[in-house]
Formats: structure tokens, C-alpha cells, sequence
């Protein structure tokens, strides 16, 4: 039994309203709402005393209850009021009728494939394989991952596959095709209020924020490295949780591990911290499972690390906090420092910047100044398309078996240069991570790895009451000439170890540099020879970067890796 409100509005004298709220109850002898959900609500106990405030009977406090109730009620307006990580669909059998939506910021994943006149719905890309023939790779999404190092947009590297953007929903009927629109964007709004207010603002959100992660009646804990993210999100999650445990790995060359610094921070924190420490053989023998758990290419190596702390994390929680969203929304990547330093260029004439980028083409690579001159004479819609650009178009064509000129990487940033146009070139950038780097990489790779282990991953960074004062920052309180992520720095001040305040984070970083050189030389270029890829790929030159990279003339271990990694995932998903 289904109870729905008919809401009607009547005009009172002196320009007010009312709502008339009349009850109607319905019987559904034949025929139920069905949901499938992939994630969770983290305000279900708001949305539940909502829903019986009018009338509904929810059977249950799980979220697809909670889900059901909310689109019998309101329909797509439901997703205003709900905060979470979520992907799901709802058969509506009044309407005869799917419906379904992705979470604002795209933290659970959502496949759809039309085969046969027939429509299929995954939460991983693996589960398509049976119902597809024949399965081939995209070109035009090959030759885009080259470039950002994942398939941006809705698109994956199997042409056949796309996902649902984040913040949008649908509705789908029989013989007709997905009808998509967008309920929610993430747009940056710097507004003129004081400063210290707007930091005020960030301390209260994110501590609301990170209480209502903290919900739950499973065990739940966090990752902590040594910046100011993490060590806030453990910091606010302790005031909950005093005895909240913390999980950290590295690697043993020095520079690529907090482990050090986490134990300090956690030690002032008052809390437990969990290490492991990772191995490169382990790299080595666990990166065929992790691609396959990735379930799509993404050549980010810190997807290596996090599957190990997440299997760490999973021995102790069912629950883990994670800082990811902190950089993109608060500016914390030193690329966003890039405007500024290159602020000289613009009082020089279009000719002489013209006759500069000229020069510096003719300069060999890797000579100091080369790079500086060519990133100061290129507009930045034509530069920046995120926090990874792989390989360059002229690289792309000596690369790729099938490269098209006429498929360039702006096509993806284009619009969102376009609608951020008015904004400080700091938010524009912004705005694309956002939009692109964010869901294509960050967070795929943080579900994939979380759900290899059962581990459920919550951030409360990525909450759109944090964006929504985050947004409001003018760039100047997120970029300053000395740090980045300033006004949420200022907002932990006194909350976090002044130790790691103002700290560079070192994140998850792997030492792939160093080990294509030596301990990972001999696996690379034999992984290289006996892949099967020759058909997409020149691997010749491919060997050729292996070996510029080993002699030390030049850092091409990004570009490796992302040939790696997609020869991998070649090796799983295509043989």
C-alpha cells in the first residue's frame, strides 16, 4: 500500500499562501515500486521523520526504503534533499517507468549499455562482459585517456558503455531512449564577504559534515597522512569518536612515505594509528587485481597504495573517512598557483609572445625555461585540462596506431571553459578538476579499491553543503603567494597539530620514477614486448621511452605508466 498526498495551492487575501494537503490512499494489488541501489543515505533519519510528517509509512530505515518513499512523494525533486553517495533505479510501475540518478559529485559509479533494443544497468563495467559482441576499444576513448590518463566525460574505453554524469537523473520508458537532465552542478560563486567569516563558515560545515558521516552503527575509522585534510577529517571525526583508529601506508625510499608523520600526527591526536609499509614485489604481484578491480583504465598509481590501505582499514572497520574532494573545492594543487607565476606574460604583446613560444619549440627537452616560456604563451583553456595531461597531440600521433587529428583533448574542457569564463582563471581551473579529474580518477579509483575489500568509503569533504561555502571563495583565500588551501587551513587552525597546518601532503605517492629506472625496468620492458596491443600502439616507441627514461635524460615514467596500465588492463579485459 502506497499513501500519496494530492498538494494543492490556494491564493489568501493579502497575496500569502497555504497548502492544502488531502490524503489519498491507493492499493497496489499487482503491482511494486522495485529499487535497486548502490550506496548509501546519509540523512535517511530526516528524510524518514519527513516522510511520516506526511503520511507515508516507510517499512524500514534502510536506504531503499527511505529512497522508494522519497520518489513516490516527490518525484525527481527527492534529490534536493538527500545527502550521500548514491547511484540507483526505481521501477515506477503508475508510470511504467525507470527512474535513476547519480550522486552531485559522482562518488558511486553508474554503467548503462543499450544492446539489442535492450537496456542494461551496471555498477561496474566487468559485470557488461557476456553482453557484448563483439567487444572492441573505442579509438577516440583511447586516444583521449592518453591524454588525461582515464576516459573523461560519459564515455569508457568500450564504445558500447557510457556513464551517467554525476548530478543527474533519468527517466526511461519502453521503445524510447533515456530522457537525461541535471539536477545539481558544482559552480563557483566567490562572493564579497569577509574573510573570516567565510572561514567561520568552513569550520562549522565540515564539522556537520563530518558528524553526519560518522552515523552509523558499524565501526568506523579513517585514513591519515600528513596534511592538513585528513588530519581534519580525523581531528572533527575524534570529537564523535575519541577511539577512532587510523590507517596510513608508504614506501620505504625516503619521500614517499607519511607513515613518520602520521604516527606524530596521530600521537597528538590521541588516537591509533595502523601502518603497513609496501613492498615492490607486492606492487608488482597485486597490480593485475587491482586493474581488474578498477574495472576501467586509470593510470593513477595512487590506486596501488589505496588498495593497500584499504585492506588494512577493512582487517579493523567496515567504515573509513577519506579527505578526497579537499584539494579540488579549497584549491589545494600547486598547479593552481600556475596564474600567478606566470602573471608576466600578460603585459607582453600577442607578437612577441608569438615569436617566445616560437623559440622555446626549437629548445631541446628538459632545458630549464622551456617549459615556463611555452606554459606563459598558451591560453589556459589550451594548456590545463586537469591535474593529469599524459601525453601531448604531436606525442599521440608517434603513439597511436589509429590517431585522429581531428580529436583534440580541449573537445572534453571546451564547455566548462566556456561557462566559467567570467571566473579568475584559479576557479576555472578548479571548476574542470571538478568536473573531469574528480569522477574520472579520484573517485573511481577510491570506490573500486574500497569495494575490493567490502569497505565502505565515505568523505566528508564531498558534501554539497561543503562546496556550497567552499564555492564562495574568491581565489585569492584559497591561493596565496606562500600556500594553497589557506581559508581551510585558517579553519582548522587550533582544530589540527599546528605541525601539519601548513604541511606539503605527500598524499599516496609511489615511487614509479625510481623503480622503472631499476626494480621495475626488467617487468616494464617485458611487459611491453609480450603485449598484445601492437594493433592500437606502436610499441616501438614505446621501448624507446623506456629507455630515455632508464638513461635519465628525461621523467617519462607518467607516460609509461599509462601505457602500462592500459596494456594491463588489455591483457584482462580484451584477451
Amino acid at each position: 500500500k502506497a499513501k500519496e498526498y494530492i498538494i494543492q495551492q490556494q491564493e489568501i487575501t493579502g497575496g500569502s499562501s497555504h497548502l492544502i494537503i488531502e490524503k489519498k490512499e491507493r492499493e497496489h494489488h499487482n503491482a511494486s515500486y522495485q529499487i535497486v541501489c548502490d550506496g548509501d543515505i546519509l540523512n535517511k533519519q530526516e528524510m524518514y521523520e519527513a516522510l511520516k510528517c506526511r503520511g507515508y509509512e516507510v517499512e524500514s530505515m534502510c536506504t531503499e526504503a527511505i529512497l522508494t518513499g522519497l520518489y513516490v512523494c516527490q518525484q525527481e525533486h527527492m534529490l534536493k534533499y538527500i545527502r550521500g553517495a548514491f547511484s540507483f533505479i526505481i521501477w515506477d510501475p503508475e508510470r511504467e517507468l525507470l527512474f535513476g540518478a547519480r550522486d552531485p559529485f559522482g562518488m558511486k559509479p553508474f554503467y548503462y549499455m543499450e544492446y539489442k533494443n535492450e537496456w542494461y544497468f551496471a555498477s561496474e563495467m566487468k559485470y557488461f562482459e557476456g553482453y557484448m559482441h563483439p567487444i572492441h576499444v573505442s579509438h577516440t576513448s583511447l586516444q583521449r585517456y592518453f591524454s588525461f590518463q582515464f576516459v573523461p566525460g560519459n564515455h569508457t574505453m568500450f564504445g558500447a558503455i557510457s556513464t551517467l554524469e554525476p548530478g543527474t537523473y533519468f527517466y526511461k520508458k519502453d521503445g524510447q531512449s533515456l530522457d537525461i537532465q541535471p539536477y545539481w552542478k558544482p559552480e563557483f560563486c566567490p562572493s564579497d564577504t569577509e574573510t573570516a567569516s567565510k572561514i567561520q563558515n568552513i569550520q562549522e560545515t565540515l564539522r556537520s559534515s563530518v558528524q553526519l558521516h560518522m552515523q552509523s552503527e558499524k565501526k568506523i575509522g579513517a585514513f591519515l597522512s600528513g596534511g592538513v585534510d585528513s588530519s581534519a577529517i580525523v581531528a572533527l571525526a575524534r570529537e564523535v569518536d575519541p577511539n577512532i583508529q587510523t590507517f596510513t601506508v608508504g614506501f620505504e625510499r625516503e619521500g614517499y612515505s607519511e607513515i613518520s608523520i602520521a604516527k606524530e600526527t596521530a600521537g597528538q591526536l590521541q588516537v591509533e594509528n595502523i601502518h603497513y609499509v609496501i613492498q615492490p614485489e607486492e606492487f608488482v604481484g597485486h597490480l593485475r587485481q587491482i586493474i581488474y578491480h578498477l574495472g576501467e583504465p586509470i593510470a593513477d598509481p595512487a590506486a596501488i597504495p589505496l588498495y593497500f590501505a584499504t585492506r588494512e582499514a577493512r582487517k579493523h572497520v567496515d567504515i573509513v573517512l577519506s579527505g578526497e574532494g579537499a584539494d579540488e573545492l579549497f584549491g589545494g594543487y600547486n598547479i593552481y598557483r600556475e596564474p600567478r607565476d606566470l602573471k608576466v606574460f600578460r603585459g607582453i604583446p600577442k607578437p612577441i609572445q608569438s615569436m617566445l613560444k616560437k623559440v622555446a619549440s626549437v629548445i631541446p627537452a628538459g632545458v630549464r625555461g622551456k617549459s615556463f616560456i611555452e606554459r606563459g604563451t598558451t591560453p589556459l583553456a589550451e594548456r590545463f585540462i586537469g591535474n593529469a595531461h599524459i601525453f601531448a597531440e604531436d606525442e599521440k600521433k608517434l603513439l597511436l596506431v589509429h590517431h585522429q587529428p581531428d580529436i583534440h583533448f580541449t573537445d572534453i574542457t571546451k564547455g566548462i571553459y566556456e561557462e566559467t569564463s567570467h571566473l579568475p582563471e584559479e576557479l576555472q581551473m578548479q571548476s574542470v578538476d571538478v568536473r573531469t579529474w574528480l569522477p574520472g580518477d579520484i573517485l573511481v579509483k577510491a570506490d573500486r579499491m574500497a569495494t575490493s575489500h567490502g569497505l565502505e568509503l565515505r568523505m566528508p569533504f564531498l558534501d554539497t553543503a561543503v562546496f556550497q561555502v567552499a564555492s564562495q571563495l574568491r581565489a585569492e583565500e584559497s591561493i596565496t603567494k606562500e600556500t594553497t588551501k589557506y581559508a581551510l587551513r585558517e579553519a582548522m587552525r587550533g582544530i589540527v597539530p599546528d605541525s601539519v597546518l601548513y604541511n606539503r601532503k605527500l598524499g599516496f605517492p609511489v615511487p614509479i620514477r625510481h623503480w622503472l629506472k631499476h626494480e621495475l625496468y626488467h617487468w616494464a620492458k617485458e611487459t611491453i614486448e609480450q603485449s598484445n596491443t601492437g594493433y592500437l600502439i606502436h610499441k616501438s616507441y614505446v621501448l624507446e621511452l623506456l629507455e630515455t627514461h632508464r638513461s635519465g635524460k628525461l621523467d617519462v615514467s607518467r607516460k609509461l605508466w599509462t601505457v602500462l596500465s592500459f596494456m594491463i588492463w588489455h591483457e584482462i579485459y580484451m584477451e
